[in-house]
């Protein structure tokens, strides 16, 4: 009996409220669970960074080496942008009047100073290593083909500009280059061979390629790439090569200035 009153008096004591935290020891309990959040993401984050800076070093053909991890992701970037791509897939276009008037300039490579414009040509090889030598006036004689779309830049930035010329699958097949057109790629240099770019044939041939000679229906100054330069809309800024001085054609992936930097060879929209 006296163990069962016992009992019932332990069961029957109600549990003393818990005491209310003061203001100060609720900051000092929320400054620790944030201090401690803090340090936790901190060592994940620098156990990420050692992980991927210590992950062994790759090269895929002419492009820069990358961290495994980097050049995977651009590796896998490349082949779902390039599975999606079609031709039928066009960028899309503005009126004239969302044209900018002056156009942004961002790199003087391989294009700085003047050009003898009547004496430039532009040197075409081809793969039976037969080489052909245009002049500026013989891709105006063709038909002129305008777009107005948004020039996209890699550092974030784009621009509605409008540009003028002859469409780069219209100047293959005036020059009889269609059989060239069965290599993967395209390579363009400027004549001081300092800028240079690879694409990929399919982008080259998009109906929005252009070669062009003209921005807001004037003559290309120097510092856009007078007398002629690459408006390829389906590819970032770092694509559209200004003053070309060659194309050639390849089954091999043509040097590229900005891949062997680290950047995507790709580099397409």
């Amino acid at each position: 009996m006296k163990l069962t009153k016992r009992l019932n008096k332990v069961f029957s004591k109600k549990k003393a409220p818990k005491k209310e935290l003061t203001v100060e020891q609720k900051i000092s309990r929320r400054n620790f669970i944030s201090f401690g959040s803090f340090l936790a993401l901190g060592s994940a984050a620098y156990g990420g960074w050692r992980w991927l800076y210590t992950s062994p070093l790759e090269k895929k053909g002419i492009t820069a080496q990358a961290h495994a991890p980097l050049r995977a992701v651009l590796n896998t970037n490349e082949k779902i942008v390039r599975g999606l791509y079609s031709n039928q897939n066009l960028v899309k276009t503005y009126p004239k009047g969302m044209a900018a008037k002056t156009v942004r300039h961002n790199s003087d490579i391989g294009s700085a100073g003047l050009v003898d414009v009547e004496a430039w040509k532009l040197v075409v090889k081809k793969s039976n290593g037969e080489m052909l030598s245009i002049g500026i006036d013989e891709i105006m004689k063709l038909p002129k083909t305008e777009i107005i779309y948004d020039f996209k830049c890699v550092e974030g930035w784009d621009q509605i500009s409008h540009w003028g010329g002859v469409k780069f699958s219209d100047f293959i097949a005036h020059f009889k280059l269609d059989a060239e057109t069965a290599f993967e790629y395209v390579g363009m240099e400027t004549p001081d061979k300092k800028y240079y770019v690879g694409v990929d044939m399919p982008s080259a041939m998009h109906p929005q390629t252009l070669l062009a000679y003209e921005v807001n229906e004037k003559p290309l100054p120097p510092k856009h790439g007078a007398p002629l330069r690459l408006i390829i809309p389906v590819k970032y800024g770092i694509k559209n090569l200004k003053r070309i001085g060659s194309i050639n054609f390849s089954n091999t992936r043509p040097r590229d200035y900005w891949a062997e930097q680290g950047y995507d060879y790709y580099a397409g929209l």
